[in-house]
């Protein structure tokens, strides 16, 4: 049987007299004192004796699906609900959908990495739940704040070397370099090829990826850091994809219709491998590649793009 709630009355022991052999009157600070101790005294007793919740009575049946949204989806829904942003660079709903199409499609647990941090970081963190989602940015303030409001992200500062401004510079190098430090096949992370990053956390490297997409860093003006890095590492990434027999990657790459995006995704995920092109977003899957002395190029011959400038 539940016990009842018991009631402690106390009376108050301290006086204040009138006068020797006088009537004896409580002080108005004892009586505060004795009302304080009852208030508390039963609080305490109905908080203690209350019946339990019934979230914990009740909880849910075996295989019964937990109404509650999982806390990335709250906060994705709470954050579009909210968010008054009319910024050019927000994805178009087509592009939002042809990238949630493929997630929906992967194989759970679904490997994402996205370079960039932007409107739609929620939204793909959420869109692949249960998956994992790494998020790649130049802003290492950016990053802590994210981390900050949203500890279960994954998210990674970098700082790139390369501006927009270099691009024929770099792809030059690269074709210096190709049998060497920037061949498709490496292992980045001891790469001295100028296109590559090779200061993520080791184990970034190791994760055989799914999807990439890449909407970082900056590259809107000549001394932005240029996206060529990033469309560099995801192609090799693709490549030496740490999978038993064939493996696919689907790189997506945004606003593909500027120099640096198409020239770069041109070369480096071949125009072979493109599967669409939805309004600015580029579709690539990009096959895995065994490592092969006798094959250095990323793309065929005739497939690659011209790097020389106008």
């Amino acid at each position: 049987m539940k016990p009842t709630a018991k009631f402690i009355v106390l009376h108050p022991s301290v006086h204040k007299s009138g006068g020797f052999g006088g009537p004896i009157v409580p002080s108005h600070r004892a009586w505060l004192a004795v009302l304080a101790v009852f208030i508390f005294t039963f609080a305490f007793t109905i908080i203690t004796t209350r019946e339990p919740t019934t979230i914990s009575k009740n909880p849910p049946a075996a295989g019964k699906p937990n109404s509650q949204l999982p806390k990335p989806v709250f906060d994705a829904l709470l954050h579009y609900a909210s968010a008054n942003s009319t910024s050019s660079d927000r994805m178009s709903a087509d592009e939002v959908k042809a990238v949630a199409a493929v997630l929906r499609r992967c194989n759970p647990p679904c490997n994402f990495l996205v370079f960039g941090l932007t409107h739609e970081t929620l939204l793909w963190n959420s869109l692949n739940h249960n998956g994992r989602t790494v998020f790649i940015d130049e802003s290492s303030y950016l990053v802590s704040k994210l981390e900050e409001k949203h500890p279960f992200i994954e998210a990674f500062d970098v700082q790139f070397t390369t501006k927009v401004s270099e691009l024929y510079d770099l792809m030059e190098h690269y074709k210096q370099e190709i049998s060497n430090e920037c061949r498709p096949v490496q292992n980045l992370l001891f790469s001295d090829c100028r296109l590559a990053i090779n200061d993520l956390p080791n184990h970034v490297y190791d994760v055989p990826w799914d999807v990439i997409l890449v909407d970082g860093p900056r590259g809107y003006f000549a001394a932005a850091p240029g996206r060529m890095a990033a469309i560099f590492t995801a192609a090799v990434l693709a490549r030496s994809k740490r999978v038993s027999g064939g493996g696919e990657t689907h790189v997506f790459v945004h606003e593909i219709e500027r120099e640096v995006e198409r020239i770069c995704s041109e070369e480096f995920l071949c125009k072979n491998n493109s599967v669409e092109t939805k309004n600015r977003l580029g579709h690539f899957v990009v096959a895995k590649m065994e490592p092969n002395l006798n094959r250095f190029e990323f793309c065929p011959t005739s497939d690659s793009s011209s790097v020389s400038p106008n």
